[in-house]
């Protein structure tokens, strides 16, 4: 990866409250000179679901008298998940929003291309690391069967709570975090990736509580595609193997998502 494209996957974390994203340093060589484009900023309270392209919502109706999982609540973004809760696999869980859409349009993430998503994230305590998989957010193909690209997850390692961000295959760690310090506060989160396949591709994960930094971490030569286009995904999807008694009724709560290209 170039000097300017480093450059670039190390710029500042967005605060929750910040309308765009900080200006970027100067690139090494003006005439390659790239921005951030503002390409998705839906409003809970304006757009409502319609900010997806797609909603997986109690998909095996385990759950209908609670009514919809997926909801908006103010300006937030909330996710509802019971522990009778069960997706069409039994032996998962699953409410997750697939997607970016403006208007009419989905965005669509191809090979080559480097997007940048920012939010904020509440986490409360009742939505803990397990010791198998739960996934607040992912990338992937679209369609069913396909495996995910990237996954950021909460997970139990060594008896801690943690908060970390993965290459799916082979399952290479970008970066990883205590996670109950972090529970019961908003939390900034930035990520990009760079769309490319065998080792042109490339991401960085960055979280921040009360204008610290907690983890900023980049991962290079790592293959981030898979075939037509990425699509990113959000909510809960947790496996029911958890043995460490884990698995409560919770909820996450996501705000102000901004979705930029590099152009």
């Amino acid at each position: 990866m170039n000097t300017s494209r480093r450059t670039l996957l190390s710029a500042a974390v967005t605060g929750a409250a910040a309308a765009a994203l900080p200006a970027l340093p100067a690139l090494a060589t003006p005439a390659s000179a790239a921005a951030w484009q503002l390409k998705w900023s839906p409003s809970a309270s304006r757009d409502g679901l319609r900010a997806f392209e797609t909603l997986e919502d109690d998909r095996a109706d385990s759950h209908t008298s609670y009514g919809p999982h997926i909801t908006t609540e103010g300006d937030n973004f909330r996710f509802t998940m019971h522990t009778r809760d069960r997706d069409t696999s039994t032996d998962r869980q699953r409410h997750e929003v697939t997607g970016c859409r403006s208007g009419n349009t989905f965005l669509s993430w191809r090979q080559g291309e480097t997007w940048r998503i920012s939010y904020a994230m509440y986490i409360p305590s009742s939505l803990k690391a397990t010791t198998t998989f739960t996934h607040i957010m992912q990338m992937k193909q679209p369609g069913t069967g396909t495996s995910p690209i990237v996954v950021q997850s909460l997970r139990r390692v060594g008896g801690r709570q943690t908060i970390e961000l993965k290459i799916f295959e082979p399952n290479i760690l970008v970066g990883r975090t205590d996670l109950e310090p972090l529970h019961n506060s908003w939390i900034d989160v930035d990520f990009e990736i760079k769309i490319g396949d065998g080792t042109s591709g490339a991401v960085r994960w960055a979280l921040r509580k009360g204008g610290a930094t907690v983890v900023d971490a980049t991962r290079t030569g790592v293959d981030t595609f898979l075939a037509d286009r990425v699509r990113p995904k959000w909510g809960i999807y947790r496996s029911l193997g958890d043995s460490s008694g884990s698995l409560q009724d919770c909820h996450l709560l996501l705000t102000n998502l901004r979705g930029y290209q590099l152009v």
